[in-house]
């Protein structure tokens, strides 16, 4: 049995697109170094996963991105790691005029008022026990679902929890950055 922690998030296509077909990768491609690490940023806050994106460019698919940001994400130190989570508001909280954790987190939208306050004291509590917001690519999960898995989580050891920590922000990134190259062909 699966559990919630170890849910798939809705990923990139694995079918590899060529940079010619895909106009917003062209663009991120032949963009300048610092609209492009402005870009990254948006995607994940660790500045060493922004950098060594950049310095692969260019892609010649958008799988071949994918990868990158994959093999980027797993050299990240704990402290890179720690930067990259400043970037995440906690579950239920989504940054004020942010439409990207707003759409994120769309499964917390709809919670009940007591859903919304349990998550708000486990979200504190797992806080206080690891120093950093609960992490989890919360697109496509229910509230439910993102309260089930931080309470699985929370009796994890922090080396364990960590190893999670870097999978969830790595389906994030995913999702983040296939938007990124489709929202740029628009």
């Amino acid at each position: 049995m699966r559990s919630p922690s170890d849910s798939p998030c809705r990923t990139a296509t694995e079918d590899p697109v060529s940079s010619t077909s895909v106009p917003g990768l062209t663009r991120f491609n032949t963009s300048t170094d610092s609209e492009a690490r402005s870009a990254l940023h948006e995607v994940c806050a660790s500045t060493a996963w922004g950098s060594a994106l950049l310095a692969r460019r260019p892609y010649a698919t958008v799988e071949a991105l994918l990868a990158a940001g994959d093999a980027a994400m797993a050299e990240l130190t704990a402290e890179d790691l720690a930067e990259a989570m400043a970037g995440h508001p906690p579950i239920g909280r989504p940054k004020p005029g942010d439409p990207t954790s707003s759409r994120e987190q769309s499964g917390m939208a709809g919670a009940s008022e007591e859903l919304k306050a349990e998550m708000l004291e486990l979200n504190l509590a797992y806080q206080e026990k690891f120093g950093h917001v609960f992490l989890i690519c919360a697109t496509g999960r229910t509230g439910e679902q993102m309260r089930d898995a931080v309470r699985e989580r929370i009796d994890h050891s922090p080396e364990r929890e960590r190893e999670i920590v870097r999978a969830e922000l790595g389906k994030i990134n995913r999702i983040r950055l296939t938007r990124l190259v489709e929202e740029e062909s628009a």
